[in-house]
């Protein structure tokens, strides 16, 4: 593993286009209803910002990459579920996930408009929300006014924990910004725990595979009362 991470990093100091654009498609498609629920995108910019102090890659266009495509991620959702309205939620490839097109209907319903800002930071829910506002009729200006803080939000949170980790190694343990060591163990870190957190969470939904539909009708009716 630590020889494969060699290998990585020196690849991407050589082609850092590259790494630019693997963070673009990565923010692009975690927002991509279906897709992005499978796609560990928050796992791939964590990861590769702990190459940002070393010089690796820079810290600006990191958070450029992340910010454009989620931007054009849930744009994209969003307008596809405004255009098909209620419809789409009821069609391929949707109907093939009716657990988390149900979460998301009643997570939006929970927090209204405000569900599209929550939705940024809770995957998998992050990749149906956008469409789910779209159908269910949001006004477009209400959706990027709260998207657009969202996302800003979003990316430095996802990059700049890595950069905040690696540049403390560097300073406090001594470490070279050219040494591999504190990269790999940030990069394994991050890996190890997304592996930790997807599979306890595929472990309760497999546990509790009827829980969802049959809270949703008591859930719906609150918001309502108040």
């Amino acid at each position: 593993m630590t020889s494969f991470l060699d290998h990585l990093i020196s690849f991407v100091s050589a082609h850092a286009w590259l790494a630019y654009l693997t963070l673009f498609l990565a923010a692009l498609l975690e927002a991509v209803p279906v897709v992005g629920s499978v796609i560990p995108g928050s796992t791939i910019i964590l990861a590769l910002s702990a190459l940002v102090p070393g010089g690796d890659l820079k810290l600006q266009w990191v958070l450029l990459a992340a910010v454009i495509g989620a931007l054009l991620g849930d744009g994209s959702a969003y307008w596809l579920g405004h255009r098909q309205q209620r419809k789409i939620l009821s069609t391929w490839p949707l109907t093939n996930y009716p657990r988390l097109v149900e979460e998301s209907e009643s997570f939006f319903h929970r927090f209204g408009t405000w569900a599209v800002f929550f939705a940024r930071f809770v995957p998998p829910i992050r990749a149906f929300v956008p469409v789910t506002a779209g159908a269910l009729g949001m006004p477009p200006a209400r959706f990027y006014a709260v998207n657009i803080p969202a996302i800003l939000v979003w990316a430095p949170a996802h990059v700049l924990p890595g950069v905040l980790a690696v540049s403390a190694l560097h300073e406090y343990a001594g470490l070279p910004h050219h040494g591999h060591p504190y990269k790999h163990m940030w990069i394994l870190t991050v890996v190890g725990v997304a592996i930790v957190v997807s599979v306890t969470v595929w472990i309760y939904r497999r546990r509790n595979g009827g829980g969802v539909a049959a809270a949703k009708p008591r859930a719906l009716p609150s918001p309502q009362r108040r």
